[in-house]
Parts: structure tokens; C-alpha cells; sequence
């Protein structure tokens, strides 16, 4: 049985000015060797023949952190998530900060309004970030820096005025 499509007549212009469909009918030349014969060249697939984009934008390390601090202090991630990208008192300051969870609130979720940041020095960042909780809109201050690794680490929190008290030690 045969059958016949009916196709819309297309008109100048609609195709995009550099496709090429191979498959058609004076299209690209016949292969004369069969795939895989030897000394044929093998088309080129996998990641190698994408065309080369631009990767997307990396967020700095103030955002992420900020994004991670605030599901901490706000009780949807657990403390012990922060202990490899704390360093010194700081997990001390995020863990007795986080038990007293400053940043619950019912119904809405908290989120990182704003960010702002200052390089203290090179490796050192100083970042404040301001917190929508709520109708309530609160203050988070932190500080990263870099090690020897290349990592950024969080070295102090606080937030709203809120402070540790100090240890015996210190």
C-alpha cells in the first residue's frame, strides 16, 4: 500500500541559512569503503566533537557559602555538614549559633537577600550577607579564607550581633 503525505509547501527562508542535511540527494559524496574498513577515517563522537561552548559562570565561594550558613542556622541542613569547610573556632561559633536555630521561622524558608564582600588580603575574604526570614530581615557576617590547598574555608560567623562567648583556652 502506498501512502502519501501531504507537506506544507515551505517557503524562502525558513530553514536556517547554514544546514545541511547529508542524506539528501546531492548532498556530501557517497562513502566508497565500508565503516570500519582500514585506513578509513572514523568520525569524530562523544564530548571531542561537541562544538566548544563556554562554561557556565562559577559562583564565588562568599555565595555558596552564604546559601550553605543560612540552611544551617535555619535547621534544613545539619551542623556536621559545615565540619570539613570550617576551620579553627568556627565550627564552634556555627554549632553553638545553629542550637539556638536564629533563623527558624514558620511557613517561609530563610534566603540570602544580599551579599556584599571585602578582600582583607589575598586568600582572605570578608563577606556580610543580609537574610530574609520571614518579615524579618536579619544580619550574617563571615569570614573565608584560602588554604594551602586552594579550598576557601570558613573561619567566622555571626550573626545579628550575635557572638560566642569566649572559652577558657582563649
Amino acid at each position: 500500500m502506498n501512502k502519501v503525505m501531504t507537506r506544507t509547501r515551505r517557503t524562502q527562508g525558513t530553514r536556517p541559512p547554514v544546514r545541511h542535511d547529508t542524506r539528501r540527494p546531492g548532498g556530501a559524496a557517497p562513502r566508497t569503503t565500508p565503516r570500519g574498513a582500514p585506513g578509513t577515517p572514523r568520525a569524530r563522537t562523544g564530548p571531542a566533537a561537541a562544538p566548544l561552548r563556554t562554561p557556565p559562570p562559577q559562583p564565588r565561594p562568599t555565595d555558596v557559602f552564604a546559601d550553605r550558613l543560612v540552611e544551617v542556622l535555619s535547621g534544613h541542613r545539619p551542623v556536621h555538614c559545615m565540619l570539613r569547610h570550617t576551620a579553627g573556632r568556627a565550627y564552634d561559633e556555627l554549632a553553638w549559633l545553629a542550637e539556638r536555630s536564629p533563623l527558624r521561622t514558620r511557613g517561609t524558608r530563610p534566603f540570602v537577600r544580599d551579599i556584599g564582600y571585602y578582600v582583607a588580603r589575598p586568600g582572605a575574604v570578608e563577606a556580610f550577607a543580609r537574610i530574609g526570614a520571614g518579615d524579618r530581615l536579619r544580619a550574617m557576617a563571615f569570614r573565608l579564607e584560602q588554604g594551602p590547598d586552594l579550598r576557601w574555608r570558613c573561619t567566622a560567623v555571626e550573626l545579628g550581633g550575635t557572638r560566642m562567648p569566649p572559652t577558657q583556652d582563649t
